[in-house]
């Protein structure tokens, strides 16, 4: 299966604790454990893109009317059921959008790393590519679970960082 994840970085890549061979095989992984669940395909694609706050927040205020930052942002290109074949050419998923600001806050608040706060945060909108979502509690939890499995399959641990300590890998 040919996986292309585009990765693009408004933001120093400096922050960002994660490379782009790293997250293409995220991505790849999660998309094998996923594999049932999707129409067949010669491929899939998706984007990435790292951020600031001002920018998600100017994206957030113009696609959902919501003019404040957030963490992640998923604009699925299948927003209806999939098709049942697309053997011919790669299937676009969709465009995935991380305040890396927000990631490092939430990361110091939660006191666990930075890298696992933003595999967290991918794995969430990937799975909003696919067509999950949260509109009520049972879903959510049902969701959550997913993110769970698809961050076991990365080998991706919450490592808890002690209290004092600046969070920033």
């Amino acid at each position: 299966m040919e996986v292309e994840v585009g990765v693009q970085r408004h933001f120093p890549s400096t922050n960002c604790p994660i490379d782009d061979r790293t997250w293409v095989g995220w991505f790849s992984l999660w998309l094998e454990q996923m594999h049932p669940l999707l129409p067949l395909a010669k491929g899939y694609e998706l984007s990435l893109l790292l951020t600031s706050d001002a920018e998600i927040q100017t994206i957030n205020a113009q696609y959902r009317h919501q003019n404040q930052p957030t963490d992640v942002l998923a604009f699925a290109a299948l927003e209806v059921d999939f098709p049942k074949s697309h053997e011919l050419h790669p299937l676009t998923l969709g465009d995935i959008v991380i305040s890396v600001e927000t990631a490092e806050r939430q990361a110091q608040q939660q006191r666990h790393s930075l890298s696992y706060e933003l595999a967290w945060l991918a794995a969430h909108g990937f799975l909003h590519l696919l067509g999950w979502d949260h509109p009520d509690e049972v879903s959510r939890s049902h969701m959550l679970e997913q993110q769970e499995m698809l961050l076991q399959t990365a080998g991706i641990v919450m490592k808890i960082i002690p209290s004092g300590m600046t969070v920033r890998s």
